[in-house]
């Protein structure tokens, strides 16, 4: 038993389209550590802005207990979300979040969460974890703040996790810290969660292989993409990179070939086109705009390849995001 801890007490504040996933992975391990130690010094409260309904994006309904304005007391305050997701009234708002944070609540964000946390202006100075999906559009949006790939981050009190996996590993870092490595233990076995990802763990990145992620390349192709990833605005010519990773550029092909089932420049459009989508769905940059930022003159060529790669326009994958985008600072109606 453990009665003589103080209750800790988390905030998830939900948004139309939050990832009903990562509200489950967080809330689950404080369950089961409350449990395994007897006592509830975890407690959580869902919030929304303005206290109504929130329809997650497996369109669940999700009745919060407190509005923004009315949530005191919080040790943590956890922001779930997508990354369009806006305040209806963002001034007011975002006013109340950071007026949270000088009076000692750590701030959070799980997922797209990271974005509206960011455009309250409590990231600055702080380096957070993006999920690889959306690190093209969050750093177009917010050029000015550090990222990393890690699969979590604590910076000080702000803490970041780029996903659903990410929010439980970050839930058992605070069940350790206030209950201990084996209550800690415990609680994963229970989820047959096998391991405590710390915050050097970075995320896996998907290879168009399936059976294989970035961390499983030879180390020339390994090296290849990342170099690939960090050059998407200004490609360089493949026998460039082979020069930079010490191979020849039949060597790189071949090893590309075998390791990916595509060519290393096929590879390379390929990440220069998924970036490309994320802006298209998670920005109001213009077609233009978004060519140039991965690294073509004009926006021609783009919508070929992206037709290509996803069956359709970017302007017609734009008109089909799902009923939660955000226009004019305004949530669609979840209805």
């Amino acid at each position: 038993m453990y009665q003589n801890k103080e209750k800790i007490v988390l905030g998830f504040l939900i948004f139309p389209g939050f990832p009903m996933s990562c509200l489950t992975s967080a809330i689950e391990p404080l369950r089961a550590a409350n449990e395994i130690a007897g006592t509830e010094i975890f407690v959580w409260k869902l919030i929304s802005e303005n206290g109504a309904r929130v329809k997650s994006s497996a369109m669940v309904n999700f009745d919060p207990d407190l509005t923004l304005d009315a949530a005191d007391d919080l040790d943590f305050l956890i922001l779930l979300s997508s990354p369009l997701a806006q305040f209806e009234d963002s001034k007011h708002a975002n006013g109340r979040l950071r007026h949270l944070a000088r009076h000692g609540v750590q701030m959070g964000g799980v997922s797209g969460g990271v974005f509206p946390l960011a455009r309250s202006g409590l990231l600055a100075g702080s380096t957070c974890s993006v999920h690889w999906c959306y690190e093209a559009a969050f750093e177009a949006e917010f050029p000015d703040l550090a990222t990393t790939d890690n699969v979590i981050l604590i910076d000080r009190d702000r803490f970041t996790a780029s996903g659903a996996a990410a929010a439980f590993d970050l839930m058992l870092h605070l069940v350790e810290e206030r209950l201990g490595g084996t209550i800690t233990t415990e609680v994963a076995c229970w989820f047959q969660h096998p391991l405590m990802r710390g915050e050097g763990v970075r995320q896996r990145i998907p290879t168009s292989k399936r059976e294989s992620t970035a961390d499983m390349l030879p180390t020339p192709v390994a090296q290849a993409v990342a170099i690939f990833a960090e050059h998407i605005t200004h490609p360089l010519d493949v026998a460039e990179v082979a020069d930079m990773v010490n191979v020849s550029t039949r060597q790189l092909e071949r090893s590309f070939k075998k390791a990916t089932d595509q060519s290393p420049s096929l590879y390379y459009r390929q990440l220069r086109v998924n970036a490309a989508r994320q802006l298209v769905l998670y920005s109001k940059d213009s077609m233009t705009e978004i060519a140039n930022a991965v690294g073509y003159a004009n926006a021609t060529p783009l919508i070929r390849y992206y037709k290509k790669a996803f069956g359709l326009s970017p302007q017609d994958d734009r008109r089909k995001i799902n009923l939660f985008r955000v226009q004019s600072n305004k949530p669609l109606p979840t209805v």
